[in-house]
Order: C-alpha cells, then sequence, then structure tokens
C-alpha cells in the first residue's frame, strides 16, 4: 500500500511538472460565470446568496434548492449592450423525498456572426496573402467568413435539508468556451449553506470553484479560475401589507484585482452586492439594487397561477464614458403545483 501511495505521488509530481509552464491563474477567466441570471435576483442587484428560495439558487447558492417543494423550471434571455451579446439560461430542479432536490442548470453567453478576415486579405493579383503592412494588399469581402464566441457552463445541482434550519448543497459545473476553431473544457465544483438563526434572519455562504477550476484550452494554455467566496444576509421584514427584504452579499476573490474592486488587501478583492424587495400579498413585487460593477439595477415581478414573471433592468453609465445600450432582462419560472408533484412528507 505505501509503495503504491509512493508511485500515485510520484506520478502526480511528475505530470505536474510538466504541465507547469502550461498553466496560468486566468486573472477574470470565469468572469462570464459571474454575471448572474433570473430577472428576480438581478433586480436586486445580485444580493441573492442569502435569500436563494427558488430554483436560481441552483446558480447563486445550491443549498436554496432545498426550498423547493414543488419541481421548477426557469428560463431566461437577455441582450447586454443592445443585442451584441446574447445571454441565456434554463434550468430544472425536482424535489426528491422529504429532504433532497436536485437540479439542472445551463448558461450561455455568445457573440455570434463575428467577421473573420484572416483568409480575406489579397494582393492586387487576388492570391490570398497575410502581410497587413502592404497597403496594396485589400480585403476581398467575398472571403469573409463569420465564427461566434461561446461560452458554456452546465450546472448539475444538489441540496439537502440537515435540519429546519440549516440547508446544504453542491454543484458539479462543466465548462465549454469556443472561439473560431479553438476550444476549452473544465470542471468545477461549488459548495453552499444556508441558516436561519431566527425566524425571517438568513444567512448565505457559497465557495465557487472551490477547489480551483481548471480551464484546460486546445491552444495547451491551461487556465485555472481561482474561489470566490460569497457571503450574503437577508431579513423578511412583514410590513404594509407585504413582505419587505433588504438583502447584502459580500464576494471575497483571490485574483489581484485592484482598482476594479470596491477595495482590496494585496491579492484579495472585495466588492458588495446590495438589493431590497417588496412582494405585496404574495402578487407583485418591485425591486432595486446595486450591484458589483457599480450599476443600479431596478426591477419588477408578478405572479400569475403556477407561473412567476420577472424584469430586470441595468444601465452602465460612466462620466468619461458615452453610455453603453441598456440591459433588460426576462426570466420565466413554471412551478409544477399540484398535489401529485408536491414533495413528499409536507
Amino acid at each position: 500500500m505505501l509503495k503504491k501511495f509512493l508511485f500515485i505521488t510520484a506520478l502526480i509530481v511528475i505530470t505536474i511538472s510538466q504541465i507547469k509552464a502550461q498553466i496560468v491563474f486566468g486573472k477574470y477567466a470565469g468572469e462570464f460565470m459571474a454575471i448572474g441570471i433570473g430577472g428576480r435576483a438581478l433586480g436586486m442587484g445580485g444580493a441573492f446568496t442569502a435569500v436563494a428560495n427558488d430554483i436560481t439558487a441552483g446558480y447563486y447558492n445550491p443549498a436554496g434548492l432545498a426550498n423547493l417543494n414543488y419541481p421548477q423550471i426557469s428560463l431566461m434571455h437577455a441582450e447586454h449592450f443592445g443585442n451584441l451579446v446574447n445571454y441565456d439560461y434554463g434550468s430544472v430542479a425536482i424535489p426528491f423525498g422529504t429532504d433532497m432536490t436536485f437540479g439542472i442548470s445551463a448558461v450561455r453567453l455568445g457573440v455570434d456572426g463575428i467577421p473573420d478576415t484572416r483568409e480575406a486579405l489579397v494582393d492586387p493579383e487576388g492570391n490570398v496573402v497575410y502581410d497587413i503592412t502592404d497597403p496594396r494588399n485589400r480585403i476581398n469581402p467575398s472571403l469573409i467568413t463569420e465564427f461566434s464566441n461561446q461560452d458554456w457552463v452546465f450546472y448539475l445541482s444538489f441540496a439537502k435539508r440537515h435540519s429546519d434550519n440549516f440547508y446544504w448543497g453542491a454543484n458539479v459545473k462543466v465548462i465549454r468556451r469556443d472561439i473560431a476553431e479553438f476550444g476549452a473544457t473544465g470542471i468545477g465544483f461549488d459548495v453552499g449553506a444556508l441558516y436561519t438563526p431566527i425566524e425571517n434572519l438568513y444567512f448565505g455562504a457559497n465557495i465557487q470553484d472551490v477547489t480551483t477550476t481548471l480551464v484546460a484550452w486546445s491552444t495547451g494554455r491551461n487556465e485555472l479560475v481561482s474561489p470566490t467566496v460569497k457571503l450574503g444576509a437577508a431579513y423578511m421584514w412583514k410590513i404594509l401589507g407585504g413582505t419587505i427584504t433588504p438583502a447584502v452579499d459580500f464576494d471575497v476573490r483571490f485574483e489581484n484585482r485592484r482598482s476594479s474592486a470596491y477595495g482590496n488587501l494585496g491579492p484579495v478583492s472585495f466588492d458588495t452586492h446590495a438589493g431590497l424587495e417588496y412582494t405585496f400579498k404574495n402578487l407583485f413585487s418591485i425591486r432595486g439594487g446595486y450591484n458589483d460593477v457599480k450599476q443600479f439595477t431596478v426591477g419588477a415581478g408578478v405572479r400569475l397561477p403556477k407561473l412567476n414573471i420577472d424584469y430586470s433592468f441595468a444601465r452602465f453609465s460612466y462620466a468619461e464614458l458615452d453610455r453603453l445600450p441598456d440591459t433588460h432582462r426576462i426570466s420565466l419560472i413554471l412551478t409544477l403545483e399540484e398535489p401529485r408533484f408536491l414533495r413528499e412528507g409536507i
């Protein structure tokens, strides 16, 4: 047994030493997974780690899926910066037994129809060339093709009710990135928890990429996505015929973000999300928030029989830049709220 252990250890050391030169900590390598999903959460500035109590918890805090007593299906489409970037999300979550929930989610961020001129530069005789410094060369429009830049992430989620006031959960996520003929694949893990010390007060924690996620490119480059620790708190206050929920999240990252973060201590950076939701008699909601990229957000939602419709709006506006196009997001949550689908033991 000892010899086997030493052999495996030596093999791991040799493998790491061989690929060490190809591995880099990719700053912002996992940024496409931090945009956020769901009109409800995004309307609250993404302050949802402790609030997560619907199907979108599979993204924000997998422990929150344990709140589900009926199966849910969710869809979202958003167009960022006008219609330049398409952002889509879909998920299914199913309660199992008396205390568990399983879910699967998919997120796609894509820029489609990008002109590819790499094989479209020709000389005066019409031959394809690659010398961009020769003023005689020109682009032949008929040789221009198109490609897409796509980022996919799939979440396989599990949640469990450990007790009445403590839930925990985990994600296995599969990452796929493609740009033109190049691609990358990675597998990561998230772990989360929800704790209710007293009635209506909620604390949440979600450690994303807890083991550090390796994204391997077909070019031989290997990027590491550092862990992100998300901590949240929320309180549900019944007033004015409804419920007011203030929430706050703190993101702790280890990517040496400095000027782009709210604050930092050396390589450790800190960002904040803040949100507020008012729900009137479980019929409609209005929301506002401020997120980690310094955006004010607003949103609203309406609850119909078995269907929640949520909308959020965000605007980039900086004094030193022309304002970027607004971002609109709309999402749907379908709840199969029928006795035959009710969780066992409820």
